[in-house]
């Protein structure tokens, strides 16, 4: 009997301490979900947006969301920030030859009644190691958006940080895209701004040589932020980073300076006109289309051949397609966000129609 009771006591006391284990475990669990930062705890405002992830699909509304491959948190010793990140190579989202991982507006606004702005802080972390230098695109990311989600779906605005393999600074611009008129987008075009360092059409003489390093650029991980406002049909920039002399630029949306061949930029002629993209823009630009903004990583360059198209396709290497091997050699784009704010006119309306189009 007295072996019994022993037996039953320990019994007791090895479920008690499954038990417990068990309640210690649960505990853990609920303080390691209490403790997970999420991009939507750093930056409050991802309700407003879509998140395209870099194996091209669209993750929705990211709420308490993030995917260690494309999209978490860091934090560098001093800010907690959202990283977004983007290989060379992998599924693409929509008709681009592109990689990203990139929030989208789910509101669309019209250029003409618009009244609103996004802004942000950001550094640069990565820009592909590989690339043809020749090729405008190669070693740079774009990280802030206007994107029309009617007619061509073109962009009156993105911006640019671009960073040869060598160099110490990059260089960040913005580009205008023509609505190109008539039916056939083929001849569309962009015309580079630089804010600080070179523009977009400075390029390297041969694959792998490469033209001066800009004195004024920014360099990988060097904060700088950008404010984007539109309205009454005006487009008005800022650029602004510590050390650098602040930039402003105007652009008028809804009323074209390109709706004749005398009309194109010397830039313009130079870099796309040779390769047939040499089209003309509506007298009326984006009037009458809603675009939306877009932030993020959108890697630009790629794996395809410059044979296609000598402004866009990198020759990048892709490890085909497997993003592990990229991520451990370079071939990807990283931007990291420490701050960013949305303001949306009450003439907005959905977007959803873009993304029914393009997922």
């Amino acid at each position: 009997m007295k072996s019994i009771i022993i037996k039953s006591a320990v019994l007791v006391a090895f479920l008690l301490t499954i038990s417990s284990c068990k309640e210690k475990t649960k505990q853990v669990q609920k303080e390691a979900i209490a403790t997970t930062k999420y991009p939507s705890d750093i930056i409050p405002f991802f309700e407003h947006w879509k998140l395209i992830l870099g194996d091209g699909s669209n993750a929705g509304i990211p709420l308490d969301f993030e995917n260690k491959n494309f999209f978490y948190t860091t934090n560098d010793g001093n800010n907690d920030w959202v990283v977004f990140k983007s290989p060379n190579g992998g599924d693409t989202h929509g008709t681009s030859n592109n990689t990203r991982t990139e929030l989208a507006q789910t509101k669309k606004w019209y250029p003409k009644t618009a009244d609103d702005k996004l802004t942000a802080t950001l550094k640069v972390m990565n820009v592909s190691a590989t690339g043809d230098a020749r090729v405008a695109a190669s070693h740079s990311v774009v990280v802030g958006q206007i994107h029309s989600a009617d007619g061509h779906e073109n962009e009156p605005l993105k911006i640019f940080y671009k960073k040869f393999p060598g160099h110490k600074k990059g260089s960040v611009f913005w580009h205008y895209e023509i609505n190109t008129d008539g039916d056939d987008n083929s001849g569309r075009w962009d015309f580079s701004t630089a804010v600080w360092g070179h523009d977009f059409s400075v390029v390297g003489s041969d694959e792998n040589s490469y033209p001066a390093e800009p004195k004024e650029g920014i360099a990988l991980g060097e904060e700088f932020s950008y404010e984007i406002e539109v309205k009454d049909g005006i487009m008005n920039l800022k650029f602004m980073s510590e050390g650098h002399e602040t930039k402003t630029f105007t652009k008028n949306l809804i009323e074209s300076e390109y709706t004749t061949s005398d009309d194109m930029p010397e830039q313009t002629q130079k870099l796309f006109a040779p390769i047939g993209q040499d089209g003309l823009e509506r007298v009326n630009a984006y009037t009458g289309e809603g675009c939306f903004f877009k932030l993020g990583c959108y890697n630009q360059t790629n794996g395809k051949s410059p044979e296609v198209n000598k402004n866009w396709c990198s020759g990048a290497e892709t490890h085909d397609g497997d993003i592990q091997k990229q991520y451990a050699d370079g071939n990807y784009a990283e931007v990291w966000f420490k701050t960013g704010s949305i303001a949306i006119s009450d003439m907005a309306v959905s977007n959803e129609g873009y993304f029914t189009k393009n997922d």
